[in-house]
């Protein structure tokens, strides 16, 4: 994980210890018989407010008067809250995105579960009324709005979150960011990593080819010969000189790369190789030491050299029978 989000983590933990004093909830009543408003407040533990008031208004309509110790959930909401900061500052300490992930799940399970508890108890606390209440409406219940304003008689009632709930929304908003990000930065790196790795091979590759043995293919009706500039068009007869930096010069007869050698147009060392075209495979090239070659006869070349190289000995007197050719001294090649 990235700095900047361990740091918000660490934010997002203080923050929900902030939690444990502030209210998380409020309920507003407005009505014209109370021109200033009455409000109940829902603290992670207790609750705040006109909470006398509003018992007695609820005594007259049936519904249940509201103490503390009726509310399992202030006994176990605190440690809840404390588990999530700790949760927090663990992952910000760690480090590791698939805890921010884990935490980011379990976080959203508990806020659907609480609004699931709290809609229960708003249900239960509007609909369960006392039959001999001052004053019954058939068929009328008073359940408050879950979030936002609600008619309940001459009172409008408005339910909202309170500085704890606000704090609350805004770290699993945080949460729900940092994960988007991380992820995001991971599909970031896996592209650049995988681009780079692409170049990699790309290198290697190149410099396989490069040390590889043995020079370039030539290319028929495409290369040029390096002596006499004509297009290579006769895949028979083809020669190639590879130095020892990795160039190679590519010649349509072999007579062609004797006279450019002759010419001194490069400085010869003892690491350039040459090679032949193979005259019953021209897509294969022959190294000279282990070619065997022919000349004259019936062997006609572009450049008039009439050489002829072969992979093996017995295709060479083959050959030189059918062709009337000659066998030639490999040494004399150079000379």
């Amino acid at each position: 994980m990235k700095t900047l989000s361990r740091v918000l983590l660490f934010v997002c933990g203080i923050a929900l210890l902030v939690v444990l004093f502030v209210p998380m909830w409020r309920i507003e009543l407005d009505a014209p018989q109370y021109p200033e408003g009455l409000m109940m407040q829902i603290y992670p533990n207790k609750l705040g407010g006109n909470v006398d008031i509003i018992n007695g208004l609820n005594h007259y309509i049936g519904m249940k008067t509201l103490h503390d110790h009726d509310f399992v959930e202030f006994k176990v909401l605190p440690g809840i809250i404390v588990f999530f900061s700790i949760a927090c500052l663990l992952v910000a300490v760690l480090g590791k995105r698939k805890w921010l992930e884990w935490l980011l799940g379990i976080f959203i399970c508990f806020g659907i579960i609480a609004m699931a508890d709290f809609w229960r108890w708003e249900y239960q606390y509007g609909h369960d009324l006392n039959p001999d209440a001052a004053i019954r409406i058939p068929g009328m219940a008073y359940q408050p709005p879950l979030i936002g304003f609600k008619q309940l008689l001459n009172f409008g009632a408005y339910s909202i979150p309170d500085i704890g709930g606000w704090i609350f929304v805004a770290v699993g908003c945080c949460l729900l960011a940092l994960v988007v990000f991380e992820r995001k930065l991971k599909k970031a790196a896996s592209q650049l990593y995988a681009a780079k790795l692409m170049m990699l091979l790309m290198a290697v590759s190149s410099m396989l080819v490069s040390c590889s043995s043995g020079p370039s293919v030539i290319k028929i009706g495409k290369d040029n010969c390096q002596f006499c500039k004509m297009t290579i068009s006769d895949p028979k007869f083809g020669a190639a000189y590879l130095t020892g930096k990795g160039k190679t010069y590519k010649f349509d007869d072999i007579k062609c790369m004797q006279d450019f050698l002759k010419s001194k147009q490069i400085v010869s060392t003892s690491s350039d190789e040459v090679w032949f075209v193979n005259y019953l495979s021209p897509h294969q090239l022959i190294k000279l030491e282990q070619s065997f070659l022919l000349q004259g006869g019936a062997i006609k070349t572009p450049m008039n050299g009439n050489l002829a190289a072969f992979a093996n000995e017995s295709d060479q007197k083959q050959i030189s029978q059918s062709l009337s050719a000659s066998p030639v001294i490999k040494t004399s090649i150079l000379q």
